[in-house]
């Protein structure tokens, strides 16, 4: 990078570092996969760095790159085709900025031990499902499970993840 000093590469580091892990989490919630996020993740960072963001405290931090974050995900949203709930987008907005007051490390940690709880073919269903690219229907059929009784165990399991999550914030 021409005319980048090092103190400026050490503080967009050093921003990266603290916020990274919360702004890919954060595009995952606005329904963003894993490879979009990865790149959103990137483009919201490298925008901070053209413009020049000054952070001052965390608070505002988080809030300056979540709207650089989600205007990057409504880009991109424009660009495919697709259609964006503004209402949804606005309530995802304000349950994160509730609950994920730490970027997210919280609620990670809640689902981590929720996720220990688990009996073994739930957690088989999520990881084989979630973990893999494997299809629905392959996971069923290594389960030993119709699709639709897959389908019905994920969401049992989501709902339950989603208990449990709830229980442990409070």
């Amino acid at each position: 990078m021409v005319g980048v000093t090092n103190e400026a590469r050490i503080d967009l580091a050093a921003l990266m570092q603290a916020h990274q892990a919360g702004v890919w989490r954060y595009l995952r919630v606005l329904g963003c996969d894993a490879s979009l996020a990865d790149d959103l993740t990137q483009e919201t960072f490298l925008a901070a760095y053209r413009t020049g963001f000054e952070q001052r405290d965390e608070k505002s931090t988080r809030a300056y790159l979540r709207t650089v974050a989600r205007n990057a995900f409504l880009k991109s949203r424009r660009n495919a085709g697709k259609v964006v709930n503004v209402e949804e987008l606005e309530r995802l907005e304000r349950e994160w900025v509730q609950l994920a007051q730490d970027g997210g490390e919280a609620m990670t940690e809640a689902l981590r031990r929720c996720l220990d709880k688990l009996d073994e073919r739930p957690r088989r269903a999520l990881d084989g499902f979630y973990g893999t690219e494997k299809s629905r229907e392959a996971v069923a059929r290594e389960l030993g499970m119709t699709d639709d009784g897959l389908k019905s165990l994920l969401r049992r399991t989501r709902e339950l993840l989603k208990e449990c999550i709830e229980r442990k914030l409070k």
